[in-house]
């Protein structure tokens, strides 16, 4: 099999690619190890950069129907309101940030796909890369072949391509670890926004869910690979509203993981592209990692069109310089949010302090809220 661009990996930032090139008329081949989709995920936040991104697929209709649409975050010590954020006036077509699990924007996305007319083959597991100069040929544990004049890596955070062409991703430092529950509550969380909580013990993010639901995820040392009603409870007892008890009625799905803040050296090695989480992971405080990831393949998408249609590779550069300065400003900020999150004891009045006195000024809320909201990396 010969096409114009292979991409590996059949999560949200590779379908996003393959829709952006089959719209442009791009032969596009997708693969993925996996024999289908997850139906579970970590990700729940789209935000305004991004669904602008998503407007070049047409998708952002298909996914606000599906999704709830809020203008307010708010940063937390307990019951504390310590930086309230709105969405509201940015300088954006989209004055919110959507909240939906990446499970049914992975849906979305791939049907999108489909009706473009690109390929998606599963499971095929990439073994081999080898490049010439004109064409890249990948290999697969069974199955042909595919010859492809350009590879996108959207394997996530193992990344093979990234492997094969031997691009380092550094070790990165220790990694924190966060249990993510999505859980049915009796009140004392806001329905209508997304909620930092800051804690000494480690940060805890509340975001409700169009089903009713409220997806959890918080810090913690040592969590659970299946957390229950009764630890979630003790997690909000300790981490969130300290006014009202919030009653967990239900654990709907739950997992653990582990971050580490890490950067490709570079997102580009000959013929071969990164995005998404192969090529940058850090902190889920923010909300910022597939929603980077996702700006990735537009603008990786848009490059290769331009380059297929003519224009000289030095475009390719460009995206892997943008795109990777844009990564580090991310994962430091994602650090930044979660080193102020655990601020210890005799520090945290301070802290306080400093973040409401900051939050009376409009042009630091303004700030925020376009750095949360991606717009500050136009």
């Amino acid at each position: 099999m010969t096409v114009d661009v292979l991409v590996v990996g059949a999560g949200p930032v590779g379908l996003t690619a393959a829709a952006y090139l089959a719209a442009h008329g791009v032969a596009v081949t997708v693969v993925d190890k996996q024999a289908e989709g997850h139906n579970t995920s970590r990700a729940a936040v789209i935000h305004a950069r991004t669904l602008e991104a998503l407007d070049e697929i047409g998708v952002t209709e298909r996914l606000g129907a599906l999704a709830i649409a809020s203008t307010r975050f708010s940063i937390r010590d307990r019951d504390r309101v310590l930086v309230p954020v709105r969405f509201d006036e940015l300088p954006s077509t989209h004055r919110h940030m959507l909240l939906i699990p990446q499970s049914v924007t992975e849906r979305v996305l791939a049907e999108r796909v489909e009706e473009l007319g690109a390929t998606v083959l599963r499971p095929r597991t990439l073994v081999g890369l080898q490049q010439r100069d004109d064409a890249v040929v990948a290999t697969f544990g069974d199955g042909e072949p595919i010859q492809a004049r350009y590879v996108l890596g959207a394997d996530g955070t193992h990344s093979t391509v990234r492997d094969l062409v031997g691009i380092d991703f550094g070790s990165g430092d220790g990694g924190e670890t966060f249990v993510l529950a999505d859980v049915r509550v009796d009140g004392g969380l806001p329905p209508d926004q997304v909620v930092l909580f800051f804690s000494t013990s480690g940060l805890l993010v509340s975001a409700p869910l169009p089903d009713g639901s409220f997806r959890i995820v918080s810090q913690v040392d040592d969590p659970p690979a299946l957390p229950t009603a009764e630890y979630v409870q003790d997690l909000l007892r300790t981490r969130g509203p300290a006014s009202v008890q919030v009653a967990v009625e239900e654990v709907v799905w739950g997992s653990r993981f582990r971050v580490r803040h890490q950067v490709a050296a570079t997102f580009r090695r000959g013929r071969v592209l990164l995005a998404g989480d192969a090529a940058h992971v850090h902190s889920p405080a923010g909300g910022q990692g597939m929603n980077l990831g996702l700006r990735d393949a537009v603008a990786l998408a848009r490059e290769l069109v331009a380059v297929l249609g003519g224009a000289a590779e030095t475009r390719l550069d460009h995206y892997a310089d943008t795109q990777r300065a844009k990564a580090v400003e991310v994962v430091a900020f994602a650090a930044r949010l979660t080193r102020l999150a655990t601020t210890g004891r005799a520090l945290r009045p301070v802290r306080n302090l400093a973040l409401r006195g900051l939050a009376t000024l409009p042009v630091f809320r303004r700030r925020l809220a376009n750095r949360l909201a991606g717009l500050s990396d136009r």
